[in-house]
């Protein structure tokens, strides 16, 4: 086994290639939600660029998160890589436009627009909901989001911080723009966009904005738009859950990080490193919200091979270089999550009844011998209920720790002042080679711990825009009961 996506898996030391401005995973993103937490077996030496050693100051929040264990900072270039790719889009979508006023009715320019269109939306969300504020109904208008820039031209100036309402309005126009060079039109394979993407992105904005009544528009008729979700009960034993070609996929575009930042406690007979783990694992708080009868405990998981933990694996063919099924982490756009988000807006509106009718549509696939869940009694139970589902659906493909986000500052059904999410620290043995729990680090509330709720914008963009962007003060984190 040699290159995976762009990073090395000869041992536990996946982490080298982090800083590749060719890949577009962010690793980090995996480990900062309640649905991991460290995985330590064995001793890795403390040099060695491991998923713990260089991705805990994220896991555990820290004030400069972009730090490895020994304290030595490494650059996050997720902000310049989606920057970049911002940049050239605008100069498409500006290039497109002229060619179009010559040529109106070229019908292969106005795709080329539509996914254009569709790109530089997805790229301004994903980064808003990891450097931005989370947005507020009530405050979008002065809570500060991300740097706003569409047009072509370079300018002589320093950015600073849009607001969260003019960055989504961009993303709802751009999508909107999408919609019309893309109605009507879905691509024969997987790696373009298509107008159920594009519906399928609409729907997740306007959830992530309260907009129910618009997740319903975009998502009637959804399960007509040649896509279906795959029956559990006939799932093979050790192949994918999710891939390339399968009918639930609508859209995927880049790399797939989860197997090395959650890798095995030993790594086969092409690797001398066995016993040891020094990474990630899928947290006992996830596991526990999978009922014994829900097939996606075993269809998304598989267990290390030493100690047995649960490792995720909705993506099991990673290891075949190149493979042409491979999806994305956080790039991949399946029909559940229509479902999901169409369910989530109606019980917000009050209409139980018809989202509790849309989970009984994925449950029946997920579930074996038709033993899903009862119906919530009441409308924040069922609303806590479709948030369960979502995230057992939906863990390592990117969206728990947006979900998470929005939740916290929900206008109706927040979660609360006393919400927490804690990763488990542990101390090493050497003399008997192992760990003792040391205590957890705490990541509090949105109301009470803001700054540590969204990732800091890079020192080099701080210093190449001389002051005027500026990041929130991040609390300092210390090791808790």
């Amino acid at each position: 086994m040699n290159n995976v996506y762009g990073y090395y898996l000869y041992n536990p030391t996946t982490m080298g290639n982090i800083t590749s401005e060719t890949d577009f995973s962010a690793p980090w993103l995996h480990v900062m939600d309640d649905d991991s937490e460290a995985f330590v077996l064995g001793a890795a030496d403390r040099d060695q660029a491991t998923p713990l050693y260089m991705l805990s100051g994220f896991h555990n929040w820290g004030q400069n998160p972009a730090v490895n264990i020994l304290g030595f900072a490494w650059n996050d270039i997720m902000w310049k890589k989606v920057y970049k790719r911002i940049s050239a889009i605008n100069a498409l979508i500006y290039q497109a436009s002229e060619i179009a006023a010559k040529n109106p009715a070229d019908v292969n320019l106005q795709h080329l627009r539509g996914e254009a269109y569709f790109l530089r939306a997805y790229y301004y969300f994903l980064i808003q909901n990891i450097y931005g504020a989370p947005y507020r109904k009530a405050t979008a208008a002065t809570d500060e989001g991300v740097p706003l820039k569409i047009s072509e031209k370079i300018e002589d100036i320093y950015f600073k911080r849009t607001n969260n309402e003019a960055v989504y309005n961009q993303i709802v126009a751009d999508l909107n723009q999408a919609a019309d060079f893309l109605q009507g039109y879905n691509p024969t394979t997987k790696i373009r966009v298509g107008i159920a993407a594009v519906k399928c992105l609409q729907s997740r904005v306007y959830l992530f904005t309260e907009q129910y009544d618009k997740v319903l528009q975009v998502t009637n008729g959804y399960e007509n738009m040649g896509y279906s979700i795959i029956d559990l009960k006939r799932y093979v034993a050790n192949s994918n859950f999710t891939y390339r070609s399968s009918t639930e996929t609508i859209f995927t575009m880049g790399t797939n990080a989860v197997p090395v930042v959650f890798p095995n406690d030993s790594l086969g007979s092409s690797s001398p490193v066995d016993r040891l783990a020094s990474g990630f694992k899928a947290s006992d708080n996830l596991i526990q919200r999978f009922s014994p009868n829900d097939l996606r405990l075993n269809a998304c998981f598989k267990l290390s091979a030493k100690s047995k933990a649960f490792l995720p694996a909705k993506y099991r063919t990673w290891e075949t270089y190149n493979d042409p099924e491979q999806v994305s982490c956080i790039f991949s756009f399946r029909l559940p999550e229509m479902l999901l988000n169409r369910a989530e807006a109606q019980a917000m509106l009050g209409a139980d009844g018809e989202a509790w009718s849309e989970i009984q549509k994925l449950q029946a696939m997920r579930f074996n011998n038709n033993t899903s869940s009862q119906q919530p009694a009441s409308n924040p139970a069922l609303v806590n209920f479709i948030r369960d589902e979502r995230r057992r659906e939906f863990c390592f493909e990117g969206h728990r720790w947006f979900d998470l986000r929005r939740y916290e500052v929900n206008s109706k059904y927040p979660l609360g002042a006393d919400f927490t999410i804690k990763h488990p620290t542990y101390n090493y043995d050497a003399q008997t080679n192992t760990y003792t729990r040391a205590g957890n680090y705490v990541l509090n509330s949105i109301a009470q711990d803001a700054a540590s709720w969204q990732v800091p914008i890079p020192n080099y963009a701080i210093e190449f825009n001389r002051g005027s962007l500026t990041n929130p003060i991040r609390s300092v984190r210390n090791i808790q009961p």
